[in-house]
């Protein structure tokens, strides 16, 4: 791995990369030196209305990201370019498999983005946000082919697109506008981990033009797993006809990436619930360390979804595939502009995560699972089969985890989706009256197979973790390999197979009126839904049998774990059958006081339709595949806001006061007191009231870009914890905040890119304190030559413990808890060409 870095550390400055010539000359028309204020900006926003308009001219609250801001972010996961826009709440450990995503308040129960949608040029990634080991966010990836990414909070959000109440994100492709391309290489300067970028756009013909861009990843990565947990790549690419008053549009894109899973992982906690105190363990840093395999804990035994023996690799991490081609037609037609999106894409994958259920010392852990006088001995590595002496200072920390190893089989989420609509503008009186129809369909596929089991390891710097195994007194193996059991401790449970499909159909309208200085508007939206397919597992009940004795490693024996392992009652499948319906509204009002300024004020009701995770529940009716309590088909959510736009030369200002509310019904993987792991039933409602500001202040070379949300949420009322009921959903702070100062010549860019949040709780019971903290990274861009462009990003140059989210409801006896923590300090240099 340092032959691979010092090759791409001289490749890299062989080479120069670069940045894109119009986006120079757009810097150097802004960066003349002069002190004079920046012109106003009219940003025209398209994601989630009816037609694109100037902010100041709709009612909503929205915000955009253009690709040279996302290149100074200084991290390419998708969930921390969202926590850099204002109302959204994004969890991650730095990549976007095990994520959780909300806004305005709204509640994260689990992961995923359940209230949020995500879009990639105007239609959903997925249906369904919160698909189990299957977050959005895993199947979209930034690179030099994206334009923008526009985000609205509340609004029109939930009638212009299905299960989207909360807000829409969309990432916008470049389309061959802009002439000319781009190459970039990009190497850690502190970690293993090179990337290749390139995009092209031109135009074949005055009515032909195309865009083609990408990107290939490879290396360990910025914690140290032993292997190289990065690797694959993406190509997307567009082809536009226009047609007179109109055009055609063709997308294609192939994704087919390997990142690692940056999960839970223990760490040292002591202090009070109030005030705690956390730190990474001896010779275990959670900043640079990592669960998601190592050079010794690989593949292990398995079983297939047809209870066929197999092999698991762990150090497959999260595997993201994905195929689709897209079309996207707009043309006016008698006074009409009718538009249609369509895309299909197929994705597949795989998700891997190892969440620690127990740590203890070495000693404790022998006895525990090996009974009095059990030894440990190395399963894996360059020890194997060496008995543990003294086992109270392996690693220096002494500690052995009980692991919950999560593999997800994807087998399909592939989607089809189509959007049509048309507007029309009318001379009405003194203004016009904007009128708006569409109609929205798609098809969502969810094929899963999920398989759990346990295992123990060692908590190991550089990638080094083991796998150990449990000797008894006598001599007997307690464990195979480091497995403890095939099956989450011992039993059948979350052993399941999902085989599902959603259709959803939804009309919709609007209308607008303008006249002067004010505009009205309303719109509206019926979704109904149906939900059919099989599900199989022990835990739908009906006497289904879930274990079975299995020679897994063909040699003849039936060792301990063998005597119980987990399989799916092929023959007694369970179903899904049931339809559900539901109306969305919204209306608003925008005044536009002066050039400048515009007030505006909504009121929208929308619901976001519920998905697998209603399954395996007393909501479902296995045998007959029907809903046992009809208000589980979706979860409503209110929302109003109101606020004033400023834009000026040198100042744009946008301040929204919002209030929405919710009903929820879950399942949350929290902790319990002792930080033990707990499954926990949700079923809640919530709301939430706060302050969103967005700002940019720009003043010669100098600009400063800032947001903020102040948020209050409660619990309502919880049906299955009444003592819940008024406390602060967990995780959720008060204030989170976003920074960007920077100073712009012609000739170079140095700025920070600055995410903060206050502390939260960490479970729901409103106990145990979980830090805030505040991640500053520095950038800086060189423009030596007209057409070549050096960078540097340090995300987080202070190399800060962030805690994202922490599995434990209280400081326990042990003092140690899990904790999912954003990377530490990562220093990446990148040249980039453009021609």
């Amino acid at each position: 791995m340092k032959k691979t870095k010092a090759f791409l550390l001289v490749s890299a400055a062989l080479c120069a990369l670069p940045a894109y010539a119009n986006e120079e000359a757009d810097t150097a028309d802004r960066t003349s030196g002069s002190a004079t204020e920046a012109p106003a900006k009219k940003q025209s926003f398209t994601t989630g209305v009816a037609k694109g308009r100037d902010l100041l001219d709709t009612a909503i609250s929205a915000s955009t990201l253009d690709d040279a801001e996302i290149q100074k972010i200084g991290t390419r996961s998708i969930t921390e370019v969202l926590s850099n826009i204002p109302g959204i709440r994004a969890e991650t450990g730095g990549t976007d498999g095990l994520t959780a995503i909300t806004i305005r308040g709204l509640p994260l129960a689990a992961d995923g983005s359940k209230f949020l949608q995500i879009q990639e040029d105007g239609l959903p990634v997925m249906e369904f946000g919160d698909i189990h080991f299957a977050a959005t966010t895993a199947f979209l990836r930034t690179d030099l082919s994206l334009s923008q990414v526009q985000a609205i909070r509340g609004g029109s959000a939930s009638t212009f697109s299905s299960n989207s109440p909360g807000g829409i994100v969309n990432f916008i492709s470049r389309t061959g506008e802009e002439e000319g391309g781009m190459i970039q290489l990009s190497s850690g300067l502190d970690h293993e981990l090179g990337r290749a970028d390139f995009n092209y756009g031109a135009r074949l013909s005055d009515s032909v033009r195309f865009n083609i861009g990408g990107f290939y990843r490879q290396g360990e990565g910025p914690r140290d797993a032993g292997y190289n947990a990065f690797r694959g790549g993406q190509v997307k690419f567009n082809i536009t006809k226009t047609l007179g008053s109109g055009f055609v549009r063709l997308y294609a894109k192939y994704l087919d990436d390997r990142e690692p899973n940056y999960g839970l992982v223990p760490v040292r906690l002591t202090g009070t619930n109030s005030d705690p105190e956390y730190a990474a363990l001896p010779g275990f840093d959670p900043r640079r360390a990592t669960l998601s395999g190592s050079r010794y804990r690989g593949a292990t035994l398995s079983v297939d979804q047809d209870n066929n023996p197999t092999t698991m690799d762990r150090r497959e991490g999260n595997r993201s595939k994905v195929s689709s081609l897209g079309l996207e037609a707009q043309f006016d037609v008698a006074g009409w502009t009718l538009s249609n999106r369509v895309r299909y894409a197929r994705i597949s994958g795989s998700y891997n995560e190892t969440l620690p259920s127990a740590t203890l010392p070495a000693p404790v852990f022998a006895m525990a699972f090996g009974g009095p006088g059990a030894s440990l001995r190395y399963a894996t590595g360059p020890n194997a089969g060496t008995t543990i002496s003294p086992a109270s200072t392996i690693n220096g920390n002494g500690l052995v985890a009980n692991a919950i190893d999560i593999n997800a089989q994807i087998n399909s989420l592939d989607n089809f989706t189509n959007d049509l609509r048309g507007s029309r503008v009318w001379n009405l009186g003194n203004g016009k009256l904007t009128t708006t129809a569409g109609f929205y369909a798609s098809s969502q596929d969810v094929d899963l197979y999920y398989d759990f089991g346990n295992s123990a390891y060692d908590l190991a710097s550089d990638g080094n973790s083991a796998f150990i195994d449990v000797v008894a007194a006598n001599g007997t193996p307690v464990s195979e390999g480091g497995v403890l059991s095939y099956g989450i401790f011992g039993g059948s449970g979350y052993h399941r197979r999902y085989d599902l499909n959603y259709r959803v159909y939804a009309p919709y309208g609007s209308v607008n009126y303008q006249q002067g200085p004010l505009a009205v508007g309303a719109s509206l939206r019926y979704d109904f839904g149906k939900v059919s397919g099989t599900l199989y597992g022990a835990d739908l009940g009906g006497n289904r049998v879930g274990l079975a004795a299995m020679d897994l490693n063909r040699d003849g024996v039936i060792s301990g774990p063998e005597s119980a392992v987990a399989v799916l009652p092929l023959a007694q499948p369970g179903f899904a059958d049931y339809d559900y319906g539901y109306a969305s509204y919204s209306v608003g009002v925008n005044y536009r006081l002066a050039e400048p300024v515009s007030l505006f004020a909504r009121y929208s009701r929308g619901a976001r339709a519920s998905a697998d995770r209603l399954f395996f529940s007393p909501t479902v009716d296995p045998a007959s595949g029907k809903l046992t309590d009809d208000s589980a088909a979706y979860a409503p959510v209110k929302q109003a806001e109101a606020g004033v736009k400023l834009r000026k030369p040198g100042m744009t200002l946008f301040v929204t006061g919002f209030w929405a509310s919710t009903k929820d019904k879950n399942l949350q993987i929290g902790a319990d007191a002792t930080g033990a792991v707990a499954l926990i039933t949700i079923d809640r409602s919530y709301s939430a009231k706060g302050v969103e500001v967005e700002g940019l202040f720009e003043r010669g070379p100098f600009s400063l870009r800032v947001g903020a949300t102040y948020t209050k949420a409660t619990i309502d009322s919880d049906r299955t914890d009444p003592t819940a009921v008024g406390n602060t959903p967990r995780h959720q702070p008060d204030l989170i905040f976003q920074a960007m100062p920077q100073y712009q010549t012609g000739l170079f860019s140095i700025g920070a890119n600055i995410l903060g949040t206050t502390s939260s709780y960490a479970q729901d019971s409103n106990l145990l304190k979980q830090p805030g903290y505040v991640i500053v990274s520095p950038f800086l861009q060189v423009r030596p030559t007209a057409r070549v462009e050096l960078s540097l990003n340090a995300y987080n140059v202070f190399d800060k413990l962030a805690l994202v989210q922490v599995g434990s409801a209280a400081v326990p006896a042990s003092g140690i808890v899990n904790a999912q923590t954003l990377n530490g300090r990562t220093i990446t240099g990148s040249v980039r060409f453009s021609f």
